[in-house]
């Protein structure tokens, strides 16, 4: 009888499942094994829970859980019980919330909750261990995190020489929550997947207490909102601890008077234009992300927009903000008043830092009063000349209710009719502009809206176009401008450069890469914000090659410097840009924000390898 090979068995957990003995603890693997990390005592860095009653394997003789309660009451021996109860919070020890691994799975509810997370019985107490640390007791907050990868770390930009080393994730983070594998990778990418961090940990709320804490024990830290930036200044470059904002969501207060809103960071921009539609008005701010991105990131990016050209920028409508400074203090800045002369206006130091200055937790912004009546003109050109024509005429007969004007080529269209199905009223121009009105008055604008476009077609500037008055029909056609950067993911590898131009040669940077690439590259696109000068030029290619990115890096940034032009429009520096800052800013420029960061975060903490060059980084000329 031949008989049947039995199946292998099916690993019980998650943990099994990547290869780990048993899911591990919090911290990783007690002693870390660096130099000036945990114990010291040199063992290699693994998973391995410490085993039931047993000592601390950062060296230490504190037992866990009830053996240490039945110790400590004078019961039993120093080895008895199991190791289910407060642990050793050391950097070496068991992990602040000794609970056992599986009670401890669920970040969901634990992180946002009240009281203790689930199989948490409060702060731990400190064990004996050298180099240990007591956690701190505070709700609201969760971290969770990987350890440190192996090898050497350069030293964090900024940071003091003669001060202590940036150390990572060499101690537990308060109130310890580990989520399920995979948790942290969201995080520790950027929007399209390509950063290279990896998290230490992940601290939601509580910032100035996280901020503070890392201070106190030089650990890096990772301001992070909705992780929606294009240039790496949301991801971590190694592995610093992420501190995410996504559970500071609160609207703090609103005054239908002035229009000012106070909220906190981590508000989603769609949020809180919704929130003011019912209030009628709405957020000076509107982005292709607004579903995802928070407004503390807008306001540490200075985001610009489709808005701009009506509303201007965030440095002239935020009035005011929080902000956890490196060393855990709050700097309280968040006024509601539309003048105030007194001193310095510190606030514009944080809007565009990309969080290398403070972490922003909180914004009070002015809101305009939302419109009435709402036309968008979708129009197709045969040329870009005609395409600024367009706009200079418009300017001029529109007047007080243009609100916003983008253009997009016809590469762009042909993206997103192939790729995302959607469709183009228009067919046969070489070039389409958006021009929207914004008004209190439908009739009185759609006179002068139809009065401009008698103008444009009579004149030959405009070919074909259409008009949306209804609601749907106009966020139809905006869907055509927002999801381009959809349809150009479908389209292979993208090379994304955010440039500042004079409008008259907008597009003139698009027509010399297409000669210059050839056929090396897929497609070469060109859209953006006309009103602003802001273009978004795409490459996409099969696949990413250094023989590509050579031939597109550093000629962009020359071409744009040569046409006194800048690298970043909106988008930051992050660290994909920051060696390039020279093409945008004079060296004395770039040594007082040196300066300026090295006093306001001493040990380099904040955002490190981000924004700005150090001495031994970038081409300073």
């Amino acid at each position: 009888m031949r008989r049947v090979p039995r199946a292998p068995r099916r690993p019980r957990s998650g943990a099994q499942r990547l290869g780990w003995s048993r899911p591990p603890p919090w911290p990783p693997g007690g002693c870390l094994g660096l130099p000036g990390a945990g114990c010291g005592n040199g063992r290699p860095r693994r998973w391995a829970r410490p085993p039931p009653g047993g000592p601390c394997p950062g060296g230490c003789d504190t037992p866990s859980g009830p053996a240490r309660a039945a110790r400590e009451a004078g019961r039993g021996p120093a080895g008895a019980g199991r190791g289910a109860g407060r642990a050793c919070a050391g950097a070496g020890g068991h992990g602040a919330g000794g609970a056992a691994p599986r009670a401890r799975r669920r970040l969901g509810a634990a992180a946002g909750a009240d009281g203790p997370p689930r199989g948490d019985a409060g702060p731990a107490r400190r064990c004996g261990c050298p180099g240990g640390a007591a956690a701190v007791a505070a709700g609201g907050g969760a971290a969770a995190g990987r350890g440190d990868v192996a090898g050497s770390r350069p030293p964090a930009p900024g940071g003091d020489a003669d001060g202590p080393p940036v150390r990572r994730a060499a101690a537990p983070v308060p109130r310890p929550v580990r989520p399920r594998p995979g948790r942290l990778r969201a995080p520790g990418a950027g929007p399209r997947r390509d950063g290279r961090g990896a998290a230490g940990a992940v601290q939601r709320g509580l910032a100035a207490l996280g901020a503070g804490y890392c201070y106190e024990r030089n650990l890096a830290v990772n301001p992070q909102g909705g992780n929606t930036g294009l240039v790496g200044g949301s991801v971590p470059v190694f592995d610093e601890i992420i501190l995410s904002t996504a559970l500071m969501n609160k609207i703090i207060s609103f005054d239908k008077v002035s229009g000012i809103l106070v909220c906190q960071a981590g508000c989603i921009l769609e949020k809180l234009n919704e929130y003011l539609e019912d209030q009628g008005f709405i957020m000076p701010l509107d982005l292709g992300a607004k579903g995802s991105c928070h407004i503390g990131g807008n306001v540490a990016t200075n985001a610009g927009g489709l808005r701009l050209l009506r509303y201007g920028s965030l440095r002239g409508t935020v009035l005011g903000l929080e902000v956890v400074l490196a060393d855990g203090s709050v700097l309280d800045c968040l006024t509601s008043l539309r003048k105030d002369n007194t001193g310095y206006d510190l606030k514009q130091l944080f809007i565009g830092s990309e969080g290398t200055l403070g972490v922003i937790t909180a914004v009070s912004i002015l809101c305009p009063q939302k419109p009435k009546a709402v036309n968008l003109a979708f129009l197709g050109c045969q040329s870009f000349a005609k395409v600024l024509e367009t706009f200079t005429t418009s300017r001029a007969m529109l007047g007080e209710i243009l609100s916003a004007c983008e253009f997009m080529d016809e590469k762009c269209m042909e993206l997103v009719e192939r790729h995302l199905k959607l469709s183009n009223p228009l067919t046969g121009s070489p070039f389409y502009v958006l021009i929207e009105t914004s008004g209190s008055d439908s009739t009185h604008d759609a006179d002068k809206l139809n009065n401009f476009l008698e103008q444009a077609m009579t004149s030959g500037l405009v070919a074909d176009g259409t008009v949306a008055t209804d609601a749907k029909k106009i966020k139809t056609l905006w869907s055509l401008r927002e999801r381009i950067t959809e349809a150009l993911t479908h389209d292979g590898c993208v090379y994304k450069y955010d440039i500042s131009l004079p409008v008259g040669k907008l597009y003139d940077l698009v027509m010399d890469m297409r000669a210059r690439l050839g056929q090396s590259a897929k497609n070469v696109v060109g859209y953006g914000h006309l009103g602003d000068g802001n273009l978004h030029l795409n490459i996409t290619a099969e696949s990413y090659s250094h023989f590509l990115l050579d031939a597109i890096e550093p000629y962009v940034y020359e071409w744009t410097a040569r046409h006194k032009g800048s690298i970043s429009a909106e988008h930051g520096l992050g660290f994909k840009k920051k060696q390039y800052i020279h093409y945008s800013k004079p060296n004395e420029a770039i040594f007082l924000m040196q300066r300026f960061k090295a006093m306001l975060d001493p040990k380099g903490i904040l955002n490190p390898y981000k924004t700005l060059p150090t001495s031994s980084e970038g081409n300073m000329h």
